[in-house]
């Protein structure tokens, strides 16, 4: 008998429903409404008591309870889903003159019929579908290719303007759209933290904001603070017959426009932009439009450009859709914002394999949402192309992406007997001439083990996550070690002892304390079994990147082997050039680096790889990947393809040997596979290809 089977849990689930409309609530006037209505140490005490409550009681624990906002679950693979409604795109235009010819035309096909249009903001995010039944979030789906996307559902609930638990009047089964933003002011924190951690920033938020999404670790996801802003709602026919119960009051009325549909939603507790007007005409249209081109700037967030729809929903299957986009709808894009600025100076930087980058330095200016100061000028021949000259003003370019760039030159702004600028002949650091190889567009400093910001770049490459990934090193404090002379070249680490550490770099934010040392210290004996491959991407090989250091590993197995190849046997590997394959076989020809990696080899870490790692069993076989797999992730199957020498492909064509098909794999991918006559195969039938390969 279970002795805790009479034990009344309903004071728990009373308290648990308290908890979940509390923190419902001050979510809600938090991030929809700007409201702090209790202090950050209250509300996490609430949260606190309710994961307690929950993971005492599993039973209670709900879909939409508010704990699952913190994250937690780790999601290896993402089902791809069919669309239940297709994610039709937009059709574009820059032109104010084809919104016209739209407007005409819709007036022209709806002839006296009374109508409207709304007008919107267009965010630049990431599209998502959110399916809601009985008020509860079921489901959310990237849009794909329109047709199938990929399951995030448990990253879309780490996302706290996604509501989890619809409030008022809803319909029972409906379809939320709208665009997972990342806000600037988060997103210039996010990559702030990046480049601290030795990460590579990312170019502009809707980028970050859709590899969030990806991420396998929902904690991670919740951390990233992205935001959803729903533009549309999507309702089954069924929905739309007075007969259904939730049409006997007004709310069926409401759907039946656009705007009356976001009116509704907003009452749900979604997120919807407050910025959307009903316009009559063209003039109106534009009006909107010429505001929102200055305006845009002064939001929290991305957007490119306006929508326009034909408001009354009815009126939708009469337009009726071209085989891309409705023809009830269409998106007006903003041209990239411009703006001229004085130079004040270059500044010549030098990065972790020499290469020179000019930097303009420029009289501060606004421009799409932040303060430009520095841009960078690419390499010399940019700045002999665009003839610019000492003191003159840069026109700088910012569209969807957030980089601002120098696209050209205020002409009439030159001063009289300004000189061009003079690109540099010496290194600017450790003053070595610089080389520039034909063919090439950099300039670069050979110095590469004498000049500092050379041996901190190659430091910092060698920890990065796609490296060696050894963690609590960001930028500051391997400056620290390299100040303090404890590390120079990356076999350096792997003498560092805990007491050199600790108090290192005291008073300053990066300081190592007895903690941070321990974790530093762990964090390098774990890179010890970092994989052979990225053991060899790690050493920063000129012109060898990770793609290249992956097949070079495979092909010659271990490092002495590297090492004593000839040119020619380097360049015979597949994707190496001449080029790789000499700057591969200078690296291992210097004294100093064979004996960084003599000191990495006696460390412990892997420069071989293991016998079960490759074999040529699949060599001259191209294979496709789609669904989702019991023994494998995709990204593990096709690194797992590659290393028994065979290739992968996104996409079906003659030179395709076999698909592996997963469950739920892409219908399009099907069809044209079983046209093209490929055999299409299980995971576990590619695994019968391979000899004694057992399942993993």
């Amino acid at each position: 008998m279970d002795l805790f089977s009479s034990i009344d849990i309903e004071p728990q689930r009373k308290r648990v429903a308290e908890l979940t409309q509390l923190i419902d609530h001050y979510n809600y006037e938090y991030y929809m409404n700007d409201r702090s209505l209790v202090s950050d140490f209250e509300f996490d005490a609430l949260l606190r008591e309710l994961i307690e409550i929950e993971q005492q009681y599993p039973e209670l624990a709900l879909p939409s309870s508010p704990t699952k906002r913190v994250g937690g679950e780790i999601n290896k693979t993402f089902l791809q889903v069919e669309h239940r409604f297709p994610m039709l795109s937009l059709g574009n235009t820059y032109s104010l003159e084809e919104i016209s010819d739209f407007e005409a035309r819709t007036r022209k096909l709806l002839g006296d019929t009374p109508f409207s249009y709304t007008c919107e903001l267009k965010y630049d995010g990431v599209a998502i579908g959110l399916t809601y039944r009985h008020g509860i979030l079921e489901q959310a789906v990237t849009r794909g290719n329109g047709t199938v996307g990929d399951d995030i559902t448990a990253n879309a609930r780490t996302i706290r303007t996604i509501p989890l638990k619809l409030q008022g009047v809803y319909p029972d089964d409906f379809e939320a759209r709208g665009e997972v933003v990342f806000p600037f002011k988060e997103f210039e924190a996010f990559n702030k933290q990046r480049e601290e951690d030795g990460d590579e920033p990312f170019a502009n938020p809707r980028n970050a904001a859709s590899g969030s999404l990806k991420l396998q670790d929902t904690r991670e996801c919740a951390k990233r603070k992205l935001q959803f802003c729903m533009y549309f709602m999507m309702l089954p026919p069924a929905d739309q017959d007075p007969t259904d119960k939730y049409t006997r009051d007004a709310l069926y009325e409401r759907l039946q426009s656009h705007s009356g549909r976001l009116d509704a939603a907003r009452q749900m507790g979604f997120n919807v932009q407050p910025y959307i007007k009903e316009c009559r005409d063209i003039d109106e249209i534009r009006q909107f439009i010429d505001y929102w081109d200055t305006e845009r700037w002064n939001l929290p967030y991305a957007i490119d450009g306006i929508v326009i729809k034909v408001n009354q929903v009815a009126l939708w299957d009469k337009l009726g859709t071209t085989a891309k986009s409705p023809r009830w709808a269409i998106a007006y894009k903003f041209k990239a914002a411009q703006v001229s600025t004085p130079l004040q100076e270059i500044t010549f930087q030098v990065g972790r394999t020499g290469v020179i980058t000019p930097v303009a330095n420029m009289e501060p200016v606004w421009l799409g949402g932040t303060t430009v100061r520095r841009a960078s000028l690419v390499n010399e021949d940019y700045i002999r192309n665009l003839d610019i000259h000492d003191g003159d003003h840069l026109l700088i370019e910012k569209g969807g992406e957030i980089i601002p760039k120098v696209v050209g030159v205020d002409l009439e702004r030159r001063l009289a007997g300004a000189k061009p600028v003079r690109y540099v002949e010496a290194c600017p650091v450790c003053g070595t001439p610089l080389v520039r190889t034909e063919g090439e567009a950099a300039s670069y400093c050979p110095n590469q083990d004498g000049c500092r910001p050379q041996q901190i770049g190659r430091l910092e490459h060698f920890v990065s996550r796609k490296a060696m990934n050894i963690e609590y090193l960001g930028p500051e404090r391997l400056d620290m070690l390299f100040d303090a002379g404890l590390v120079a070249t990356p076999d350096d680490l792997y003498k560092l002892q805990r007491e050199q550490l600790v108090g290192l770099g005291e008073g300053q934010p990066s300081s190592i304390q007895e903690r941070g040392a321990d974790n530093i210290i762990a964090s390098i004996e774990k890179s010890k079994s970092v994989p052979f491959e990225r053991v060899l991407f790690a050493l920063g090989i000129r012109y060898l990147g990770e793609i290249g250091a992956k097949k070079v590993a495979r092909y010659f197995k271990n490092i002495r082997a590297i090492a004593n190849a000839t040119i020619e046997e380097l360049a015979a590997v597949e994707d190496v050039g001449a080029v790789t394959a000499q700057s591969i076989h200078d690296y291992m020809h210097k004294e100093q680096h064979l004996q960084i990696i003599q000191t990495l080899t006696d460390a412990g870490l892997q420069m071989e790889l293991s016998a079960n790692d490759t074999t040529n069993e699949l060599e001259g076989n191209t294979f496709v990947v789609s669904g989702t797999f019991s023994h494998f992730s995709r990204e593990e199957l096709k690194a797992h393809i590659e290393s028994h020498g065979g290739k992968v492909s996104s996409s079906i064509s003659g030179k395709t040997s076999y698909l592996i098909a997963g469950e739920k794999m892409g219908p399009e991918k099907l069809k044209k596979a079983q046209k093209a006559e490929v055999p299409i195969i299980t995971e576990d039938e590619y695994l019968a290809l391979i000899k004694n390969e057992e399942k993993p």
